[in-house]
């Protein structure tokens, strides 16, 4: 009963965007776990806004609405929220691993942040299946399989309420059968590109088939994202979670599939001077449908600019490496290879042509990511050195070469 009465007053408190006091709800929308409907200010009795609710296992009940202006607003609710009324706070939200967006919430009420959500956003989370909502080490994930019709539901009620009064407000859904986009004057930039085909490098961490990549592989995949291991038939992997500034994503093979071989995370630094192996599919289609195996040193502890989110390491890498593990002489991963010096750009600038300086990201940066996205990793202390040869040969159940059709986007890392 909680639950119910808090889910009305979330959908109460939405109107405190446009209005001082709400009551409702008129009419219904129900699809789904979705519930909702027309709400009035309560002062002055003209229509406010429509709204719906859904809870989520994460304990977090998603509301979205459209209010009698037309904006649209998405608030995130919770009785364990404790906000100070105005607080505001920025929110990272991808859809589907691949649209991405930062929404600037306020708190109008101490368990709940709203903000108003730009037509870009509104078709976007219309048309897609997972939403991963992030704020500073918060991330949650949002199952958004009825978002479409829900969208469409609120802006009929909208529509509706407007030309017919609250008086007349009734079942909402019937027109949501087919959704209809959100107005966006400007056309998606990728609709005049082609696909193509595009590929990466991951690696298993979890015996529940989770799998790190880099964000850039995965960035503007169109359709489904296939992992290979090596002389097996592909699998389709499902999105769970990304982050475009530490070029990080996260992917989990279907639930069927069990790893019993994954990668462990070295429990500690390693030094300037360290062998390394990067292991990965460069130039997938063109060279070897095997992986390729690379070795060198740590250069430096940090990266371009003195970033020390990365590893500058002398491993030859090359395109398709992205995403690849990076290992220490014991097996252990140490990084994830994410990219190389572009030799042209710097040689335009300097007069001189870079030598094989190349990059991973940090096993510290991958942790975080990996905790935030609640992800059971195993780590490992380095003990005696192993082979090369054997470094690979453990490596290839749990090695993947990552592909799918997707749009190459202009500052991708390759």
């Amino acid at each position: 009963m909680w639950l119910k009465s808090f889910i009305v007053a979330s959908l109460l408190q939405l109107g405190v965007v446009t209005a001082a006091h709400a009551a409702g709800p008129f009419g219904s929308v129900k699809i789904g776990n979705w519930v909702g409907g027309a709400f009035s200010n309560d002062e002055t009795g003209a229509f406010s806004h429509c709204a719906a609710t859904a809870p989520y296992a994460n304990g977090v009940i998603l509301v979205v609405g459209q209010n009698s202006g037309g904006s649209w607003i998405l608030s995130f609710a919770s009785p364990s929220y404790r906000f100070t009324k105005g607080e505001n706070a920025a929110i990272d939200v991808i859809f589907d691993g691949q649209e991405q967006a930062r929404l600037f919430a306020t708190a109008n009420q101490t368990n709940m942040l709203s903000s108003v959500m730009p037509a870009n956003v509104v078709r976007t989370f219309q048309k897609a299946s997972l939403m991963v909502a992030t704020s500073g080490r918060t991330v949650l994930n949002f199952d958004l399989t009825s978002a479409g019709p829900v969208i469409a539901a609120l802006a009929n009620c909208v529509t509706k309420v407007k030309a017919d009064g609250l008086s007349r407000a009734g079942d909402f859904t019937k027109v949501a059968a087919k959704p209809q986009a959100a107005p966006d004057k400007q056309a998606s930039p990728s609709a005049s590109k082609p696909a193509r085909a595009k590929s990466g490098t991951g690696f298993v961490v979890s015996a529940s088939g989770h799998v790190v990549t880099n964000n850039h592989v995965i960035n503007g995949c169109v359709g489904d994202i296939k992992g290979n291991l090596t002389g097996e038939a592909g699998m389709v992997l499902r999105v769970v979670s990304s982050d475009a500034n530490n070029d990080l994503a996260l992917l989990q093979a279907p639930s069927t599939t069990t790893f019993k071989e994954f990668a462990r995370i070295r429990d500690r630094s390693i030094r300037s001077g360290d062998s390394v192996v990067a292991i990965g599919f460069p130039f997938h289609g063109l060279l070897t449908s095997d992986f390729t195996v690379t070795t060198g040193i740590v250069s430096s502890l940090s990266g371009m600019r003195n970033d020390s989110r990365f590893l500058q390491i002398g491993a030859p890498v090359q395109p398709g490496n992205s995403g690849g593990p990076l290992f220490d002489t014991t097996g252990q991963i140490v990084g994830v290879v994410t990219g190389k010096l572009d030799g042209l750009r710097v040689a335009a600038a300097t007069g001189n042509i870079p030598e094989n300086i190349n990059f991973a990201i940090k096993t510290g940066a991958l942790r975080d990511f990996l905790d935030n996205s609640v992800v059971p990793y195993q780590t490992a202390e380095p003990k005696g050195e192993i082979k090369t040869t054997d470094i690979a040969g453990n490596a290839r159940p749990y090695t993947m070469l990552i592909s799918c059709n997707g749009i190459e986007q202009a500052d991708a890392k390759r």
